[in-house]
């Protein structure tokens, strides 16, 4: 199962963000549990300044910017 988490606090971008990783992750039928991380110290944990970021098993792959569905399922694979 893959760890996907979205790094914001909740504006527009990181809920564009969680509904386009969402989407590209069903598309691939992907076994996945997805956590949102609002907290501006947790978020720093992983190293980034700017958000949205997405971070899957603890990697960071994208920090802002919400590229779409299709972009998202490469870096899934």
């Amino acid at each position: 199962m893959k760890k996907i988490q979205i790094l914001g606090t909740g504006c527009a971008k990181c809920q564009k963000l969680a509904e386009n990783t969402k989407q590209a992750a069903d598309n691939l039928g992907l076994d996945y549990e997805l956590e949102k991380i609002t907290e501006i110290s947790q978020i720093m944990e992983f190293g980034i300044m700017t958000t949205p970021g997405l971070a899957v098993d603890g990697k960071v792959l994208i920090v802002g910017k919400v590229p779409g569905p299709a972009d998202i399922e490469k870096l899934l694979r």
